[in-house]
């Protein structure tokens, strides 16, 4: 079919170019975007006396009726077309005649594109934050349960001091907390609107940027046409934060399937969440936590790749630019479906409690407040910790742990020992005494679950503007 820019032509693209040169494979996902744009462009044109108030209706019912035939299923979106634009404008055009061609009027493809794209990732930002947000929901479900579940706390994969699993999950919730955070970051940054800077220059036509973009959604037109067309930092910044969400979802998938070895047995993954093996009948594999430790690479590649992509480019807009769409779709769909399917593994998991505790007090885990039960008995912190380290050093070659020592072995070791020392170095009293704010005693907890229901509570989505109704 005949291009939009044919004029300027005397043959045919090749076949193999134009392929290679097509986006309407992967770009027809923001059809929607496209469509709203336009209804913005054309009820501005209107408004502005370049069309007449009849065509700007004329065209913007033709646009919502395609739309709701391409939702419908009525309207194909066909690949005979070189890309969303092209399809939309065409068929306006068979439908309204020479009207539709008035549509692009003060208009370029690449600010056009500009625009959809940033309507696209804005939304995809939402729907992100919206699944962070349920994600710390149940992070904070499981912080409520387990205040008093003790577990050992590790550096180095090695047992260092008890915790409680309500702390050890506080850690994730904060996490995420701060992807939620960079996502309105991202929000705020790029929600300006690129409509009206043209191919690069802006045009000579009398538009009113500021009324689409507050159509739109937007707080304002982007200040700098060039920048407008060529200005893909918001969606590096979203892949970064999207690479640090993947980070983090990769943590804690890592650690569930550690917990869930037989040298752990901390948790128990729902069958839902678990598979089998072919050939080893006994085999429940954390295939979900392994997937989503796995494809954090993918999305660490699509950030790498546009970072790759962007870096040589020249002002203004080039065709190096429709390399952003492909790797941004598939890292926002692996996000989301990571970010799901985490949600209903840890909603469903079952924390073998007892195993914890059990692991804590094994593990010497209180040996650190051992040693501080010397000192607040006079003893130099250096001689404790000395002392100490015998002491774990003796019940390593008798495979007992501090708590089952007699206090008259203890004393052969060092006399300041007394029947206290016990309670001392209980797992409940390890942690009861840490109070400080961010620490795992249950007061201290307890104060930080209220501030991270508080959080919860407040949505930051809630404020921003009802746009679709202007339209």
């Amino acid at each position: 079919m005949a291009q939009l820019w044919g004029g300027r032509f005397t043959k045919e693209t090749d076949e193999l170019a134009y392929r290679f040169n097509a986006s309407i494979s992967f770009d027809k996902r923001f059809y929607k975007q496209d469509m709203e744009g336009s209804i913005a462009h054309a009820k501005m044109l209107g408004e502005r006396g370049i069309l007449t108030e009849q065509e700007a209706e004329r065209i913007t019912g033709a646009i919502r009726e395609i739309l709701r035939e391409v939702e419908a299923g009525e309207l194909e979106i066909s690949d005979e077309y070189e890309d969303i634009h092209s399809f939309v404008e065409a068929t306006l055009i068979d439908r309204l005649g020479d009207v539709g061609k008035k549509l692009h009027t003060g208009r370029s493809r690449n600010d056009q594109v500009a625009l959809d794209m940033r309507l696209y990732t804005r939304q995809e930002v939402l729907e992100v934050d919206g699944l962070l947000e349920k994600l710390l929901n149940v992070i904070l479900t499981i912080m409520e349960e387990n205040v008093n579940t003790y577990m050992p706390g590790f550096t180095h994969l090695q047992k260092a001091q008890p915790v409680t699993l309500a702390h050890h999950m506080g850690a994730y919730f904060e996490m995420f907390k701060r992807d939620r955070q960079r996502m309105e970051d991202i929000y705020r940054r790029m929600n300006f609107c690129p409509l009206g800077s043209g191919a690069l220059a802006g045009t000579t036509y009398d538009l009113d940027r500021q009324g689409t973009a507050e159509r739109l959604g937007f707080d304002g037109p982007t200040l700098n046409s060039m920048d407008g067309v060529s200005d893909r930092d918001y969606l590096i910044e979203f892949l970064s934060a999207l690479s640090t969400v993947m980070m983090h979802l990769s943590r804690i998938s890592e650690e569930v399937a550690i917990w869930n070895s037989n040298e752990y047995q901390f948790v128990e993954i729902d069958d839902a969440y678990s598979t089998g093996s072919s050939i080893m009948p006994q085999k429940k594999n954390p295939d979900i936590a392994e997937l989503v430790r796995g494809k954090t690479g993918r999305v660490y590649g699509a950030l790498v790749s546009l970072l790759t992509t962007m870096k040589g480019l020249p002002l203004a807009y080039n065709k190096d630019m429709q390399e952003d769409k492909e790797l941004t779709f598939d890292a926002i769909d692996t996000v989301k479906g990571c970010l799901a399917l985490t949600a209903g593994m840890l909603s469903t998991m079952r924390f073998c409690r007892d195993r914890m505790e059990e692991s804590a007090k094994n593990g010497f885990t209180n040996a650190t407040d051992a040693a501080d039960y010397l000192v607040n008995h006079g003893v130099p912190f250096r001689d404790a910790h000395g002392i100490v380290g015998r002491i774990v050093l003796s019940c390593i070659e008798r495979n007992i742990a501090i708590d089952d020592m007699t206090l008259e072995e203890l004393k052969e070791i060092c006399p300041v020992f007394e029947e206290d020392f016990f309670e001392a170095i209980s797992m409940e009293t390890c942690v009861n005494k840490r109070l400080t704010l961010g620490a795992p005693g249950p007061e201290a907890m307890r104060r930080v679950i209220a501030l991270e229901k508080e959080y919860l509570g407040r949505d930051w989505k809630e404020s921003l503007p009802d746009w679709e109704s202007r339209l």
